[in-house]
């Protein structure tokens, strides 16, 4: 005889076999749980499905308590919700696997890098486009240009070098744009209107993100053409124009509406944006080069760099002396260095305030540079710009040595007393930095440090509708990737905020993994595959592309180095879902061991992580219950229980064709050679 009971609200039919959870489930109601299947006896090892019944005094472990006449459950109370989080923190704190590789994790956009190169390993080029595209829409001029932090926590360094990860997305953007146009898959339309002003990586990345939601977006931009810093910031032999424009084009064609030589200002003004629009973005980057403060900067021929790079995008060829200087260390004044080698410059100088160690600028850059003839003057700071009838002629320069570590372990920089170097030069280039020029803004509120004070978990400004991102927020200028990353999440928080949605943006939980070389002695040595491109006596008299792109037989054994870190399982892993619908879990509150222990054989076709295992006991209870094999069990008492296989070369072939140990792991810790869905039977 069926009863009636009430769960968070609903009145909800149970029958004599149910649990709470069971009737719940069937309800609608979803209440966490690991070590539930249906095909099972009740275990109740997990503790996560825990409810609280009016009238009732403990918890009830909804997975074994049978629902009463009459009664009032409640699924989500403090008492369930503070047992649900101890018991997260408590599995959690012995937890090691890796959720998503360090590639991803060490990529400010949080791109699934061992996604997309495990899909190009595969050949399944529009696949590893698409999983890009999730993330951000320019993956082939990003492949090109960006310093690849993601390969600096590429593990494969722990067996030779790390994979060509960048390199690898170009490789498929140019694969798939030379396909059929790419198309970008937008929601119904939502009524909403969105306005961003800046046309760069941050406004272009913002602009896709809120298309694909299904809003009205137009985007204003001060220069001739789209594309920002990537455009006018890059010299082509880095990025070929041709390139970012087939993808912005792509951005353009899904309904995006792009107005080009509108300045602030001048043309438009911020404040009637804000009035007329849903959301507005302010995504103007950072166009003003950082002055020196050193005297003589104001002669002729000292140029900031940013204006020297942004005439040669505009298809100028600004006029060189034979002797030019770039000072600074970073990314930019590696391009107008090696810019002013190709303009013909025949002695080029980069002066920088540190050592060859601490430089910012990308190891590769440096290396080209040299390799083109650049010659870099380490521990040196200008003192003095030298000039002749109101034109440089020279610099003066202090020596430096390297301090003691300051807070951060860094070494700052210190005059040497007395000590100077004289060079002369007919150029100089600064480039230590960019800032924003936030003219325009209204009353938006600014930092100190004259960029945009934008809440860094939602992006939103002192005023109700504005948002910002990329160069011109908090922080002020860094790499293209950043300021992707930034625009994407504003864009998420700008969907929220015209939904009438709490405006939180993505705070994602992972589980990571410590190892060392020693994880990974087993491997293979396999070279990275070296990119074809022009020799350096070849490069330096032309702005065409330096390098020409893998071969298709190159990238796919390049991409076939992966050690594939992150877990295997990661999108139907039940324990990380449950994790994530918590704020601030801190496992770490428990201390204690914590197992580091090799991956274990179940068959050849399977194997078994036990430091991925939580003990939910689905794995040899389906075993038993379910396929009626004895084939896994456990071993140990306590903290140091396993799962022990106990698999016979006669039961390899029933194995091969059961693999329902696989199917039910809630946490990926029973891994396949072979494809196999995750299945949990829980109705």
């Amino acid at each position: 005889m069926s009863i009636k009971y009430i769960i968070d609200g609903k009145v909800v039919t149970a029958e004599p076999s149910d649990t709470i959870l069971t009737s719940a489930l069937r309800a609608g109601i979803e209440i966490p749980s690991l070590c539930y299947d249906k095909r099972t006896e009740i275990y109740g090892a997990c503790g996560l499905c825990v409810v609280e019944a009016e009238k009732v005094p403990k918890l009830l472990r909804a997975c074994s308590a049978r629902p009463q006449e009459g009664y009032i459950v409640h699924t989500n109370t403090p008492r369930t919700i503070r047992a649900r989080r101890a018991a997260l923190e408590l599995l959690l704190s012995d937890h090691t696997g890796d959720c998503r590789g360090p590639c991803k994790l060490n990529c400010p956009a949080m791109t699934d890098c061992q996604k997309y190169v495990k899909e190009i390993a595969e050949g399944r080029y529009e696949d590893a486009v698409n999983t890009i595209y999730d993330v951000f829409p320019l993956p082939a001029s990003i492949g090109r240009i960006c310093p690849h932090p993601c390969e600096d926590a590429c593990r494969r360094e722990m067996v030779e070098e790390p994979i060509s990860i960048a390199f690898l997305k170009s490789f498929v953007a140019d694969k798939v744009l030379e396909m059929d146009p790419y198309v970008i898959q937008t929601a119904p339309d939502t009524g909403k209107r969105v306005a961003i002003i800046g046309g760069g990586p941050a406004g272009l990345t913002a602009a896709y993100h809120l298309r694909r939601l299904g809003h009205s977006v137009i985007v204003f931009d001060q220069q001739p053409k789209m594309g920002g810093m990537l455009r006018y910031g890059i010299p082509e032999y880095r990025l070929p124009k041709d390139v970012l424009d087939k993808e912005i084009q792509i951005i353009e064609d899904s309904g995006v509406v792009m107005m080009n030589n509108m300045k602030l200002v001048r043309d438009i003004t911020f404040e009637r944006m804000a009035e007329e629009y849903d959301s507005v973005l302010l995504a103007i980057g950072a166009w003003k080069s950082q002055g020196m403060n050193v005297p003589g900067e104001h002669l002729e021929g000292v140029i900031p760099g940013i204006e020297f790079l942004e005439k040669l995008g505009r298809g100028e060829r600004p006029l060189l002396g034979k002797r030019v200087a770039v000072c600074g260390g970073g990314n930019t004044a590696m391009d107008c260095c090696r810019t002013a080698v190709r303009l013909g410059a025949e002695e080029v100088f980069v002066v920088y305030r540190r050592d060859r160690d601490a430089m910012p600028a990308a190891d590769i850059e440096i290396e080209e540079a040299e390799e083109e003839g650049v010659k870099f003057m380490f521990l040196h700071n200008p003192q003095e710009f030298l000039g002749k009838d109101g034109k440089v002629t020279g610099i003066r320069l202090q020596r430096m040595q390297l301090g003691e570590p300051d807070d951060t372990g860094r070494r700052s920089p210190v005059p040497i007393p007395g000590e100077t170097d004289e060079i002369e030069v007919d150029n100089v280039l600064m480039a230590i930095g960019q800032i924003a020029d936030c003219t325009g803004t209204g009353d938006v509120a600014m930092r100190w440090r004259g960029t945009i004070d934008a809440n860094e978990q939602t992006f939103r400004t002192n005023m109700e509708n504005v948002f910002a991102a990329g160069d011109c927020t908090n922080k002020g200028a860094g790499i293209a990737i950043q300021a992707i990353a930034e625009a994407r999440q504003a864009a998420l928080c700008m969907h929220q905020y015209m939904m009438g949605e709490e405006v939180r943006g993505e705070d994602i939980y992972y589980v990571k993994k410590e190892v060392t070389p020693e994880d990974f002695k087993d491997r293979e040595k396999l070279a990275r595959a070296k990119m074809p491109g022009l020799t350096p006596e070849e490069r330096k008299h032309t702005f065409d592309p330096i390098y020409f792109g893998f071969t298709e037989e190159q990238a796919l054994a390049e991409a076939k180095r992966c050690l594939e870190c992150g877990c295997h399982d990661y999108y139907d892993c039940r324990l990380i879902r449950y994790a994530n619908m918590f704020e601030g879990l801190d496992p770490g509150k428990y201390p204690g061991e914590v197992h580091h222990r090799p991956d274990k054989e179940i068959t050849p076709l399977i194997s078994h992580d036990p430091d991925k295992c939580v003990l939910c006991g689905l794995c040899y209870r389906t075993c038993d219950q379910v396929a009626g094999k004895t084939l896994i069990g456990l071993y140990n008492r306590g903290f140091a229980t396993e799962v022990n296989p106990m698999v016979t070369e006669a039961d390899l072939e029933f194995c091969k064709n059961c693999m329902k140990c696989v199917e039910v792991c809630p946490t990926g810790a029973m891994k396949s050679e072979i494809p196999v869905k995750r299945v949990t039977e829980i109705l």
